[in-house]
């Protein structure tokens, strides 16, 4: 997903030029600081207080000009519009946030509003047309049939969250003045690793194999995650 984001800046701004990053729902802080390092000014938003610690620690390991770079906020991604004014940032990143919010299109519209005209919105979520992907690669028949007929699931923490469709997300980025630009799949061959299985040798070609048919249908389309990528108008 770096690779993607990264191939989206890329072709929407200027080589060299430092953005005004946005990640909500910031997590442990690894996209933020891989774009600290970058250059860019980045500003994190996150609720989870055992998570701005992890990312409070990583960015004290970091040299004093990324630190520099790098602001944690804690607070909900739903309330932008209360810490930053409209227009503030380049790029707003919302990965693996959308699963937790029932009802989402409020969440997106506020941070539509936060991007500059030409800005882009990154959203990584679950995809809803390929839940049965999981379990039927599993092995459990019962949970693949299942899964037709909801946009629900539990999650490997052991939640029951919520999936977005393709076709749904499109329309609501075209509300919300940030039309869909591009999108890839996101673990279309390796979604069933453990999350402690070991790194492999060919790691490489691993990621290459991912990264192709990320952007290849039909491949793209069964991925356990979808990577969406607006562009403010």
């Amino acid at each position: 997903m770096a690779r993607q984001l990264d191939e989206q800046i890329a072709g929407r701004f200027p080589v060299g030029q430092r953005l005004r990053v946005l990640d909500v729902g910031m997590g442990q802080g690894t996209q933020a600081l891989r774009l600290a390092r970058a250059g860019h000014q980045v500003t994190g938003v996150e609720q989870d207080c055992t998570m701005i610690s992890v990312a409070r620690e990583a960015l004290a390991a970091e040299p004093e000009g990324i630190r520099g770079r790098v602001r944690i906020v804690e607070g909900d991604g739903r309330d932008t519009g209360v810490h930053f004014l409209p227009g503030s940032f380049d790029v707003v990143l919302c990965h693996g946030v959308l699963m937790y919010v029932e009802e989402p299109d409020a969440l997106l519209a506020g941070l539509a509003r936060m991007l500059a005209p030409g800005g882009l919105l990154s959203l990584l979520v679950r995809n809803a047309d390929a839940l049965a992907m999981r379990p039927g690669l599993a092995g459990d028949w019962a949970g693949a049939l299942a899964s037709f007929d909801t946009s629900t699931y539990r999650n490997r923490l052991g939640l029951d969250v919520r999936a977005d469709g393709l076709d749904t997300l499109t329309g609501t980025l075209a509300g919300i003045g940030a039309p869909l630009h591009a999108w890839y799949g996101v673990r279309v061959f390796t979604d069933t690793a453990a999350d402690d299985a070991p790194v492999p040798d060919d790691v490489e070609t691993v990621l290459a194999a991912e990264e192709r048919a990320g952007r290849t249908d039909p491949y793209r389309r069964v991925a356990a995650l979808l990577h969406l990528c607006g562009v403010r108008g």
